[in-house]
This record gives C-alpha cells, sequence and structure tokens, in this order.
C-alpha cells in the first residue's frame, strides 16, 4: 500500500466545511422515543448543565474536565431520526447542532484527520453546540490489527480521539446502526446510550 503523505496545510474555506451547523428546533414531544429513551436523553441535558459542586473537594484539571465531557451513543437504522434526536438534545440546552461531515473531515494525509478533529471540536467548544459523528463507526470503528503503516495511522487517529472526547467540554454524540460497529474502547466510555426507533 502506498504511503501516506504529509498534510497540505488547510485553508479557511477547508475548516468551515467539516461541519454543519444546524439550529436545534425539534423538540423531545415531536420525536418517536418511548418515555425510557426520552428519560435518558433528558439525564444528558441535567448532566451537561450540572456546574461542579460547590461544596465538594477542589477537582483537579483532569476531573473537571471529565465532569464537563459528555458522550452518548445514538444507535437506529434511521439517520433521519438519530439526528432529529440529537436536535432534540440540543433543544433541551438551547444550543445548536454541529453535524460533522466525515467524508471531509477523514483524511489520507498524516495528521490532517486529527488537525480536522481538533477544528470541530474547538469550533463546538467556543459556540456550546451538541458535537453529532453520524455514522460514526467511519471514524469510531474498531482498531485494526497492525499490517501497514495505514492501520498504524488509523490506530493513532482512535487514540486521539479518545484523548479529545475525555477533554472536550461539551456534549458529543455517536450515532451508529449498531452499537457493535463502534470500537469497544469508546463504547466503554459512554455513560450514555439511546436506540432511536424509526421515525
Amino acid at each position: 500500500m502506498e504511503p501516506r503523505k504529509e498534510a497540505p496545510r488547510p485553508t479557511p474555506q477547508d475548516t468551515q466545511r467539516l461541519f454543519e451547523r444546524r439550529a436545534a428546533t425539534t423538540r423531545l414531544d415531536d420525536i418517536a422515543l418511548d418515555q425510557a429513551q426520552r428519560s435518558v436523553i433528558r439525564s444528558i441535558a441535567v448532566r451537561a448543565r450540572r456546574p461542579a459542586d460547590a461544596t465538594g473537594p477542589r477537582p483537579t484539571a483532569r476531573s473537571a474536565q471529565a465532569q464537563s465531557s459528555v458522550t452518548a451513543l445514538f444507535v437506529g437504522s434511521d439517520r433521519v431520526a438519530r439526528e432529529n434526536a440529537a436536535a432534540a438534545l440540543a433543544n433541551e440546552l438551547g444550543v445548536d447542532v454541529y453535524r460533522v461531515d466525515l467524508r471531509k473531515l477523514v483524511s489520507k494525509y498524516i495528521g490532517e484527520t486529527e488537525k480536522n478533529l481538533r477544528v470541530v471540536f474547538d469550533a463546538a467548544e467556543r459556540a456550546g453546540a451538541v458535537l453529532l459523528f453520524d455514522e460514526a463507526d467511519a471514524l469510531f470503528g474498531k482498531r485494526t490489527d497492525v499490517k501497514d503503516a495505514h492501520d498504524r495511522y488509523a490506530n493513532i487517529e482512535v487514540g486521539y480521539l479518545l484523548e479529545r472526547l475525555e477533554s472536550f467540554a461539551g456534549v458529543a454524540i455517536l450515532a451508529s446502526n449498531t452499537k457493535s460497529n463502534i470500537d469497544p474502547a469508546f463504547v466503554r466510555r459512554i455513560r450514555y446510550i439511546v436506540d432511536v426507533p424509526n421515525g
């Protein structure tokens, strides 16, 4: 396999196309969720809004980051229903959704995918937006055995993602058809899993 090339310098136009900003007008009552799944989404919103406990011990920088970071997995075969569920969560929080375009985010160039991820995470943090990775198995799929340079760089990208999700000061949603498509390393770190029925 041909070795990966060094990444060219991205332009501002390139970075702006990495995600689509969507106003969250969908409400929880507008989507076909059962009461249990609706409660999970409300729990995510409560967790995302919860300030650090001022009466408790002073948090370390790492524990404060973990407290402000919320990752959820939305599972269902209907892409529109998954996106509507993400919008309903964002509506509960009063923020927008940043839907990541994985076709433009994932790059063949060494280090470019990590740079693109840094752009979308930083933009979502600044805006307070919910970050949605739909068809997430394209990025968060199971790691491979290292057989060549391509596999090694793919696994480095997964390692970077794990680190960035933990330090992300906001809500990140991974959406996929099935939970089994997602790397177990990510699933172990996900507290909230929502089964989204077809719309």
